[in-house]
């Protein structure tokens, strides 16, 4: 739609038209004939599974993929645009907050605010009118903190504030934000939300990447749904459900989100009695006095809010954490010791992380050496690596798992969020694990692939070995488990059989201070 205005021009009210977009690599078509008008001032959500095109699409939009390897248009504020490079998309006013955050710990907040700003490429820096320029855009956001203060000492979550000021200094129109609540807090989301309204309201136009469709629901005015590198839809937000998203996402009706099957539980395999861990550099009792168990075949969740110790505790047990560790650890009915990570993998341990780029994968090898890396005893012989053994192992693995790519040999960056939560996994099925720890493990990734890692972890189950589930989706924790614990300030405040378990129960728990309970 153009609006007509005196003196005959036609303005229209979409602040961006990107229009039959195609994006080819080698052997993929990422995006066919892409379709996507985003009205000015509005919030738009982008939706689709992993590996849809979305990342690709914003990628040609702000200039990572340069003009001239895609076809299709481009028209921001009804001008056709050709970006040759990141800048130029910036200097048109388009911005993008990526999942990982481009900011510097090091350096204050004032200095990652103005990075790319004048007052910082001065050969003398002016400081006090950098942290008096800072501060104006600090009270932008809302943010009531000191611009001279690190960066390192704020939230993931204020630090993702920090990135959208960060944005504003370059007078951005159109911010792109991918996955931004990612590891924010409910607090730091409510924040965030409040922020994206207020720019909203002062005509700044958003798109919106987000698996969390009820975030979707409740922010945005608009949604647009990719599949397979295509435009399935474009609906106004509110005449959508979380379901009929879901739909348009997958192809198909999702009608059990958490597949749970009903199995014979098996014999205690794991038992963690008295445990408890202090950080040597703090000196912080970060788990106290921690014990439970944990049968063959059996799926035991561990709940908590951000900070409990879940995470603590697992690392720990895993060898991962330096510090004091006191308490017994018990597999198979035996008394065993852990001093580092190479040991619990011997014992029969493994340990999916809730950070799979930094701690899960090695950006840089292929997704064969990925898959490999943590069994090198199976594939080697006399010192020499079996690449014939390698290779059909993997491929075991990778088929068990429904991995898509067109090559093992293919970079593990190359795949989407759930493709390489796929290969964190068979990285671990392939050491045979007794136990399988999984931090977080749907983190980042969208519905579709959601169900599958589901479906993968009760088929384990079902196997006999014994999973534990740290998860902070509620309704994950209780679709999934047979058991849930709760913690709160590394204590176990609370345990929940399946049928006793609620979300009210559980955040009662949770909430629960170590002295109460």
């Amino acid at each position: 739609m153009n609006l007509f205005i005196e003196g005959g021009e036609n303005v229209s009210e979409f602040a961006l038209e990107m229009i039959n977009i195609t994006k080819e690599f080698p052997g993929v078509k990422a995006l066919e004939n892409v379709n996507i008008s985003v009205k000015k001032g509005e919030i738009h959500a982008l939706c689709g599974e992993n590996g849809a095109g979305k990342s690709t699409l914003m990628k040609v939009l702000s200039g990572v993929y340069p003009n001239g390897t895609f076809s299709g248009k481009i028209i921001v504020n009804d001008k056709e645009v050709h970006f040759n490079n990141i800048t130029e998309s910036q200097d048109a006013g388009v911005a993008i907050i990526h999942q990982e955050l481009a900011l510097i710990p090091e350096m204050t907040v004032a200095e990652n605010i103005l990075l790319s700003s004048d007052l910082m490429r001065s050969k003398i820096i002016d400081w006090d009118q950098l942290y008096i320029e800072a501060q104006k855009w600090l009270k932008e956001i809302g943010l009531e903190i000191d611009p001279q203060m690190k960066l390192g000492e704020l939230t993931v979550g204020k630090q993702q504030l920090i990135e959208i000021a960060k944005a504003l200094t370059r007078n951005a129109d159109i911010l792109i934000l991918d996955e931004p609540t990612s590891a924010l807090t409910g607090s730091d989301t409510q924040i965030l939300f409040g922020i994206l309204n207020k720019l909203r309201s002062r005509g700044v136009t958003c798109i919106y990447i987000s698996h969390k469709l009820d975030e979707v629901l409740e922010l945005t005015d608009t949604v647009t749904v990719l599949r397979d590198g295509q435009t399935i839809d474009t609906k106004s937000t509110k005449l959508l459900t979380e379901s009929e998203i879901v739909t348009r996402m997958v192809g198909r009706e999702l009608t059990d989100y958490y597949p749970y099957e009903p199995r014979m539980i098996g014999d205690e395999v794991f038992r963690v009695k008295d445990y408890s861990f202090i950080n040597n550099d703090t000196q912080e009792k970060l788990v106290n006095n921690v014990s439970f168990s944990l049968s063959k075949g059996e799926i035991l969740g561990f709940s908590g809010l951000m900070g409990a110790g879940r995470t603590e505790l697992f690392i720990s047990l895993f060898g991962g954490n330096q510090g004091t560790k006191s308490g017994e650890i018990i597999l198979d009915g035996k008394p065993i010791k852990i001093n580092n990570t190479a040991e619990a993998i011997n014992q029969g341990l493994a340990y999916v992380s809730e950070d799979r780029k930094r701690y899960g994968l090695v950006s840089e090898m292929s997704i064969m050496k990925n898959t490999s890396l943590s069994s090198l005893d199976k594939i080697t012989s006399r010192y020499l690596l079996d690449s014939f053994s390698e290779v059909n192992k993997v491929e075991e693995m990778t088929d068990k798992v429904n991995l898509k790519t067109h090559s093992l040999e293919a970079n593990v960056n190359q795949l989407s969020g759930g493709n390489q939560q796929k290969v964190v996994l068979s990285k671990w099925l392939l050491t045979d694990p007794k136990v399988l720890i999984l931090d977080e493990p749907t983190r980042g990734i969208d519905v579709g692939a959601k169900t599958e890692i589901y479906k993968i972890i009760n088929e384990l189950a079902q196997q006999g070995v014994g999973i534990i589930v740290i998860s902070s989706e509620l309704p994950e924790v209780l679709g999934m488990s047979d058991r849930i614990i709760v913690m709160s300030e590394g204590n176990i405040t609370g345990e929940l059989t399946r049928k006793e378990a609620t979300q009210e129960k559980i955040m009662k728990y949770a909430t629960m201070r170590g002295e109460d309970r």
